[in-house]
This record gives C-alpha cells, structure tokens and sequence, in this order.
C-alpha cells in the first residue's frame, strides 16, 4: 500500500483510542480483540478495573499486545497528510540545486553566514535526493565540520552558538548518506577535540531537537573502539546524555539519548562509568512509565542485557524494582523489547544464579509467563534460554514452597 492511498483529510474512527478519543500513539489490543492507546488503557488497568471498557466484558488476563498492522496504518496516513501539507507551501522555499551551489562557494568565503547555512538546512529536509546530493559534494561535510571546531568555547556569542547549530543539523540530516563514516568520526575528533567541545556545548545549552541532533551526530561516529571512549571519556557528556533520559524530556530526544548510549556502552570501561552514574535507575524509572514508547522501551532493556554482563550491573539490577519491571515487559510490548527481556532474566537467574532476581522472577508470576512464551513462536535462541529459566526458577520455586510450608508447620498456636 503507498502512502498516497491513505490521504483522508478526516481521521478515521479505528484510528482514535475507545478512550481518550485522540488518534492513537502507540496501539495495543486486550484479549477481548478491542485495541486501545497503551497509555489509555494502562492508565485504566491500573485504576483497578478489571473490564474491557468499550465492551464491559470481564478481562481473562490483563495483558495486551501491540497492534503493529494499525500501528503502520497511522503511521502511514500520518505521513500522507503531512507530506500533502507540505507540498501546498509556495515552491519559492525550496532552494534549488544551484542556489545550494552558490551558498556553499558562499560559506567556503565568509564562514559566518546562519542565514546560508539555514538555506542548506531547507534543502536537505526536503528530500532523499537532497541529502544524497549535499553528502556526495566535494568536501561540502568537510567545510561543516571545520564550522563547528573553529567555534570558540571560551569567547562564544549567539550568534556563534546558532550557526555551530546549524551545522550540526545539517550534519544530522545527511549522515546516513554519508559514505565514509569513519573519516566523519576521525574528523571530528580529531583537532584537540575542539569539535566534539562545541557538541558538547550545543547539547548543554540548545533544545530539544538541537540535542537530539547532536546525539544522532554522536552515536554515528562512534564507529570502532576507540572513537566510542573518547566520546564516552568527554568530561561532563555521559552526565549530559542522562539528563535527557527523563519521562519529561522529549521522546525523539529520549531515543536519541538511549542510541548513543548503547552505541558507546561495549567496553566494560564504559558500563561501569555508566552504572555508577545510576543509569539502571533511569532505565526501570522510564520502563514503569506507561507514556513510554515502544522503541524507547526496546533501547531500556537493550542496555539493561548489556549491564547484565557485568557483576556491577547484575547487582544494580537486583537491587530494586528492575528485575520485577523486566517482567512485566514480557510479551507485552514487541518481539524485540521481549528478547532483550528474556536475555536480562536468563543472565541473571540462570547464568549467574542471583537468587534475589530469581526470587523476584517468581514473585511477579515471571513463571507462567516464560510457560506462555515458550507455547509462542519464539527463535529457537530465546527458547533455548527460556527454557534454562523455567530449570532453575522451578527448582527455586519448590525450595521456597518447601521452606514455607515447613515454617508453617512449626509455628506456635
């Protein structure tokens, strides 16, 4: 189906949410085949009722899944209303290829035009073949990156801090069609790091969208070993990162955070600055926040398998709530998010024995779920580890029955 074919100036009624009557975000369908918005009807669930509440019906289980094919569908006619509203804006804002043509012979004489860069910046939104265009010309990447380094961290005006901004965005827009990835990390890391300085700057002083910018441009360069320490190494970035994983920030900026953290998290060094900074915090903070997505979902439990590998992540995991919270995300969310889940669980419970993640595991019903998952059209890797977790969480589970019941017996009348 193109997107074309879904041009409807109304929104169609299976499109809103039984509950809030917004159209839906993220939509999820109870047992009862009734599909609601996540955050509607885990607000509902949670309220304590036990109903359906388009149909009344009594609930078997309270567990819901993703409705991916009415997901696509929204996102699809989301997409054709946008794109139809921006073709009915005058032509004349477009640039054209030879007014982008003369603006860079522009920059490459007077460095410090915004309006010039502001124009590039039009462009390359407007298309895939723009980008494309703008990343393939010679050494146009090379001139913005040379923008950025010569911004002066410690006599910068504005002015100044709007056009390293605009470089960046450029930067962000084009990346994926840039070819040569690793010269685009050596050459922003390179110079004393005056580069990734004004990044940094940029993430602490700009918006939302500029810092989701500047994450974007970050987790692409973080290329091989070494590029990924110097960007996790920057005094004061990894702090800078976290403060933007927060339910009141921004959700592309959230994902955008989540990205790079995970693209810079594979040396130990890493994972355990990271974990010392109280991440896997944030990370069970975020999962128990109904509003949150389902890709931000999927990013949490990634990094909380990667911190799993290590014993000071294992023991942040089995301190608080986590272990209970990673439950609670079994099949309910998407395939990804559930395998992640899975290998945080199996790490932990099986793999390394914590009898506290067992425990836990036992106590939120985590049982019957991996029952439940196993009976599901799981990969063979995810059922091999669920079933090395049903091993050991049955034997845990006839030990802890054991121990009540003989406690039970020897209580006093």
């Amino acid at each position: 189906m193109r997107s074309d074919d879904l041009y409807i100036t109304t929104v169609p009624c299976f499109f809103k949410c039984p509950i809030s009557l917004d159209v839906m975000k993220s939509p999820v369908s109870l047992s009862t085949g009734v599909t609601y918005d996540r955050v509607s009807i885990q607000r509902w669930l949670d309220g304590g009722n036990n109903t359906c509440p388009a149909t009344m019906q009594i609930l078997q289980n309270k567990e819901f899944v993703p409705n991916l094919t009415l997901h696509r569908l929204i996102d699809l006619w989301s997409d054709s209303i946008n794109r139809r509203a921006g073709s009915e804006s005058p032509e004349s804002d477009t640039p054209t290829k030879e007014d982008i043509n003369d603006a860079i012979e522009r920059i490459r004489i007077e460095n410090d035009d915004c309006d010039v860069l502001s124009k590039i910046l039009r462009f390359a939104k407007e298309s895939d073949e723009n980008r494309e265009f703008l990343a393939g010309k010679d050494d146009f990447v090379g001139m913005l990156v040379d923008l950025i380094s010569q911004f002066d961290s410690r006599h910068f005006s504005d002015s100044q801090l709007i056009l390293v901004g605009e470089a960046v965005k450029i930067l962000s827009i084009i990346r994926r069609k840039i070819f040569d990835q690793r010269r685009l990390s050596n050459l922003i890391l390179s110079n004393g790091g005056d580069c990734l300085t004004a990044i940094f700057l940029l993430m602490k002083s700009g918006n939302s969208k500029l810092k989701t910018d500047c994450s974007a441009v970050l987790e692409f360069i973080a290329v091989d070993a070494e590029s990924k320490l110097i960007i996790a190494e920057r005094d004061g970035l990894v702090i800078e990162i976290m403060k933007s994983i927060s339910s009141d920030s921004d959700s592309s900026l959230i994902e955008a955070s989540l990205s790079l953290l995970i693209a810079i998290a594979s040396s130990k060094r890493v994972k355990l600055a990271l974990i010392r900074e109280k991440l896997v915090t944030k990370l069970t903070s975020l999962l128990t926040d109904p509003t949150t997505s389902v890709s931000v979902t999927e990013k949490c439990l990634k990094l909380l398998e990667a911190f799993s590998s290590c014993k000071e992540g294992r023991s942040e995991i089995c301190a608080g709530a986590c272990v209970e919270t990673v439950v609670k995300k079994l099949m309910k969310v998407s395939t990804a998010a559930t395998e992640h889940a899975v290998t945080v669980l199996w790490s932990v419970c099986y793999l390394f024995k914590e009898k506290k993640a067992q425990d836990a595991v036992i106590r939120t019903n985590g049982v019957t779920k991996i029952l439940l998952l196993l009976q599901s059209n799981c990969s063979l890797t995810v059922r091999h580890m669920l079933t090395d977790l049903l091993k050991v969480l049955k034997v845990n589970s006839r030990s802890c029955l054991y121990t009540e019941t003989k406690t039970t017996h020897i209580m006093p009348f």
